[in-house]
């Protein structure tokens, strides 16, 4: 299976170390830069959102690729044999990677998700995602703040599985204090809602989010951080609900990370 890599930053800001990582695994990419950087590897883009990035990329893809792996520029792979065998199983269109976050709130948040996301994918982590190269010409780009899950309801529906691999993993940091957690739910939340908008995904996922906001109190028995993914992911319903259709926070909103 031919793969090729793309990489998604929203600066220049670890592209030099993911450079240096993929030259190391010897494979074929091409990192998407919201600024301009000298490398023949570095295609720029105007950062409009991932989602725009996404779909640029099908423009630089070469046309013998069987296969497209989505990664982040703030990460770090390991086991990345482990999901790409998961394709071999035909009817798998998707793969998506643990994102292993050792610090900050987090930490203790994964322990909740992952569990859910090994009966039945919820969301898809984008940090880094196989798939199959037909599956994604069939996809047409909308603005999303969840763009990752929104690649995942379309695979789903068209009629493919995803596995979340854990023991593939990508290193990375996210938010370090509970506002930033808050903010970065809130962005994931309203994102999600934005997809299931535009796609409907399997029963099971829909009953979870149409239950999300009135389940989502109970994490406050967690204290301060469940405070605050309540908030977040309340406050992400509500952005939908107003209209959301945006595909990036505005700067009076939400600050994006890098990618």
């Amino acid at each position: 299976m031919k793969l090729f890599f793309v990489v998604f930053a929203r600066d220049a800001n670890h592209v030099f170390e993911k450079i240096h990582e993929l030259d190391r695994l010897n494979v074929p990419y091409k990192i998407i830069c919201g600024e301009k950087v000298d490398h023949e590897k570095v295609v720029y883009r105007a950062a409009k959102g991932k989602y725009d990035a996404i779909d640029f990329s099908l423009s630089i893809i070469p046309p013998d690729a069987d296969a497209v792996v989505m990664n982040d520029v703030d990460t770090k792979i390991h086991n990345f044999d482990v999901a790409l065998r998961c394709l071999d199983n035909k009817k798998v269109g998707l793969v998506f990677a643990k994102d292993d976050v050792k610090t900050g709130p987090q930490a203790l948040f994964h322990q909740l998700l992952f569990s859910i996301l090994r009966v039945f994918p919820i969301l898809a982590n984008g940090d880094l995602m196989i798939i199959r190269r037909n599956l994604l010409e069939q996809i047409s780009f909308r603005p999303c703040k969840a763009e990752d899950t929104y690649i995942l309801f379309k695979v789903l529906g068209l009629g493919y599985d995803a596995v979340f691999s854990e023991e593939c993993y990508v290193e990375t940091e996210k938010t370090t204090n509970e506002k930033e957690e808050e903010l970065y739910k809130r962005r994931t939340v309203a994102g999600i809602y934005q997809a299931m908008s535009y796609v409907k995904p399997p029963f099971k996922i829909r009953l979870f989010y149409l239950s999300l906001p009135f389940l989502s109190p109970l994490l406050l028995i967690l204290g301060k951080k469940g405070y605050y993914w309540t908030r977040g992911i309340l406050l992400g319903f509500f952005d939908y609900i107003r209209g959301d259709k945006t595909g990036a926070w505005q700067p009076t909103s939400s600050p994006q990370r890098s990618t």
